[in-house]
């Protein structure tokens, strides 16, 4: 389903850069918030389209890295990190206010569906 996947370390050295990028989405995705409200919901104003065409290329960057931005309301910062585990396609996933990864759900499902990393991934 993915073209790539991460191991635990790999997804946990990658996170230095997907913080920083997610940051960037968030900060960009409240400014676009404020944006469109502030225009009372009429036409996009040229200053939303380009914080739009922003978040894009930041959102492709994660893309890039093969990790999937999966915040639409700009305000956790969500991030899944495809792995394969137990022979099955799980996401690794990270929120914005979390120090580390430690959350897992399976391809199918959502961020509702997440639990605790299983202590043997942890330590393999």
């Amino acid at each position: 389903m993915f073209k790539k996947h991460f191991t635990l370390v790999e997804a946990r050295q990658q996170l230095p850069l997907v913080k920083s990028i997610v940051a960037d989405i968030l900060t960009r995705g409240q400014m676009m918030k404020h944006v469109i409200a502030s225009h009372g919901g009429k036409d996009l104003p040229i200053a939303a389209r380009r914080i739009i065409e922003e978040i894009e290329t930041l959102m492709a960057e994660l893309e890039r890295m093969g990790c999937y931005y999966k915040d639409w309301n700009f305000e956790h910062g969500l991030v899944d990190f495809p792995a394969i585990v137990d022979g099955k396609e799980v996401l690794l996933c990270w929120r914005s206010d979390e120090g580390d990864i430690s959350w897992f759900h399976g391809a199918e499902d959502g961020y509702a569906s997440r639990k605790p990393l299983p202590v043997e991934w942890l330590i393999s």
